[in-house]
């Protein structure tokens, strides 16, 4: 087997796919990167067992074959290359790597060793344009949990139907629910997304002009756009139902600029507590409140905004943290937050910088204030 590629091309795609690889493998075959050439075509593959992703790159040959290389070498010694033209040529124990500069001899396994790719049976399919999924997955996967004991909570979970696409991520303490009515699928599906294979679709879809086609059955879903493709297995179980936590009575409403709310978020939160990282928001008239104080250390800070608020005046507890990462997550100039008591979740919702048929709710948990 022998094919001469472009460095930093055949570097290109092998970074993407390095991405897949865990630093620690049961199988020392998964360390590898699968390489299956047929003529001019050349398909890498990397898997984790649970993931697997392959892209294909043009070469030059007119030969067969499949070996697997060490990914820490061939990406380590890939990234020192100028851009040239190298060649790759299979010897008796050896994968001999020619280049402008010299050569480099690498161990290798068969191709045959490397696990295969599941196949999806009877699967149902949806294409989503690459630029919706990449938003998508980028303004729900930060609410995702890390529990090993709910792992339905780890996931991101998709659900389809014939006049919408929603995806929600939760962890019991915040819950971003994402929706489109401009694109739909031919029938209704739910499944549950786990987290890895979610960030290496971000990665390469970001700025993609693509669609994807999503291929899914009840264990497994695959994506394929241009010339990659990623197949991963599905969270197992029921999502919890989240519509049930959203509070639909929320009386109280404060419209306020989201940059100068997140910076007042950020300098207050320095002040408080860090178990807790409770701020206080207290809201009467046109004015908002934040406070927070670490009894422990006597520090505490206070400031005030100009805000528009309609609604009992209140004061409620959030996790600084948690308020952080939604208004950094969303892009609009202003925000509202819907509120109705102090121990009942808040609504966060973009008031502008919204893509017609895109709707994004934000729902973050209370912290008991300590009067």
């Amino acid at each position: 087997m022998k094919f001469i590629v472009s460095s930093s091309q055949l570097l290109k795609q092998l970074q993407v796919l390095g991405g897949v690889i865990n630093n620690s493998n049961t199988l020392p075959i998964l360390d590898n990167f699968l390489f299956e050439l047929n003529q001019n075509e050349l398909k890498i593959s990397a898997s984790d067992l649970e993931t697997t992703m392959s892209t294909t790159i043009d070469v030059e040959s007119d030969s067969e074959g499949s070996v697997a290389i060490s990914a820490r070498l061939l990406l380590d010694t890939l990234k020192t290359f100028p851009n040239q033209p190298l060649t790759f040529k299979t010897e008796a124990n050896n994968i001999e790597i020619s280049s402008s500069q010299g050569k480099y001899d690498m161990a290798y396994f068969d191709g045959s060793e490397f696990p295969k790719s599941i196949s999806i049976e009877s699967p149902s399919s949806t294409v989503i344009p690459g630029s919706i999924l990449a938003t998508a997955i980028s303004k729900t996967i930060f609410a995702a949990g890390n529990d090993d004991l709910r792992p339905v909570m780890s996931g991101v979970f998709f659900q389809f139907s014939t006049d919408s696409l929603t995806f929600v991520a939760t962890d019991a303490h915040k819950l971003v629910k994402y929706a489109r009515t401009d694109v739909v699928a031919t029938e209704a599906a739910e499944f549950i997304m786990p987290k890895k294979p979610l960030n290496l679709l971000k990665g390469i879809l970001g700025g993609s002009e693509s669609d994807v086609t999503i291929e899914y059955n009840d264990a497994n879903a695959k994506f394929t756009f241009d010339n990659v493709v990623l197949v991963c297995r599905l969270i197992d179980g029921k999502y919890p139902n989240y519509e049930a936590v959203i509070p639909k009575e929320n009386p109280n409403k404060l419209t306020v600029d989201r940059g100068t709310f997140l910076n007042s978020v950020k300098r207050v939160s320095i002040f408080s507590s860090k178990t807790t990282h409770q701020i206080r928001l207290k809201m009467a008239g046109t004015e908002l409140n934040i406070s927070a104080e670490d009894i422990d250390y006597s520090n505490k800070a206070e400031e005030r905004l100009v805000c528009e608020y309609q609604g009992d005046d209140l004061q409620i507890g959030f996790n600084s943290r948690f308020l952080s990462e939604m208004l950094s997550n969303l892009t609009s100039n202003e925000i509202l937050i819907e509120m109705s008591l102090p121990n009942r979740a808040g609504i966060l919702t973009p008031i502008d910088g919204v893509e017609e048929g895109e709707y994004i709710t934000m729902l973050v948990m209370p912290v008991m204030l300590n009067s």
